[in-house]
């Protein structure tokens, strides 16, 4: 009897793939333990998502997918440049918090030196850049930010100020005996990236030093 496969399959297949590949890395995770734990067989897991690679890359997409569609959503065109950027900022660190999955799928792409992420649309520049682009415009025009900010170092900063709190939640809290994975130790530093990222876009920041 032929196995009917519906989208409420490929879901739950996308949802465990993604816990695995998370847990395991590319490498580590086996289709046939991910077709164990849902509803469906391994054969079908090939046959609609063509092999592993297929698989992982349909975990990459809705990963960022996911970022994506909350920093498009975020509604900063309604709000002044500072609190537009305040928002984007603590959305991006929350939702780095509340899917640690994400961050451990983008250490192991890492690892593997980025070898399928150009693959996935959902993760190009040129779906965030632009709006990243059009906030930094607004605010020097309107006198919020200081001039020669860069979309791209803007985005780097918020992100690495965001993925840092989750990538090294273990090793941190053991060296310094910080709890990091609780709302409390969340919210405060939520509060002190936000700072950080608004006190260097401020029209009346200090001078960034850049290297001769």
């Amino acid at each position: 009897m032929r196995e009917k496969f519906t989208e409420r399959n490929r879901k739950q297949i996308i949802e465990i793939a993604t816990t695995h590949f998370a847990d395991k890395g590319f490498a580590g995770a086996r289709v046939d333990e991910i077709a164990a734990a849902t509803a469906t067989s391994k054969r079908m897991i090939y046959y609609h998502f063509g092999s592993k690679e297929g698989l992982y890359l349909a975990v990459l997409r809705q990963a960022y997918n996911g970022i994506r569609s909350a920093e498009l959503d975020a509604g900063l065109d309604e709000l002044p440049p500072l609190a537009a950027l305040e928002r984007l900022t603590a959305l991006t660190f929350d939702y780095h918090f509340r899917h640690p999955e994400l961050v451990r799928l983008v250490m192991d792409e890492n690892m593997a030196q980025g070898r399928n992420v150009g693959a996935v649309a959902e993760a190009k520049n040129d779906l965030v850049l632009p709006k990243t682009k059009a906030l930094i415009d607004r605010g020097v025009a309107e006198g919020q930010f200081r001039e020669g900010l860069d979309p791209v170092d803007l985005h780097m900063t918020i992100s690495a100020l965001a993925f840092y709190f989750v990538s090294n939640r273990y090793t941190f809290g053991t060296i310094f005996g910080v709890d990091t994975a609780s709302d409390q130790a969340a919210a405060r530093r939520r509060d002190q990236v936000v700072e950080t990222v608004l006190r260097y876009c401020r029209a009346d920041a200090a001078p960034v030093r850049t290297a001769s």
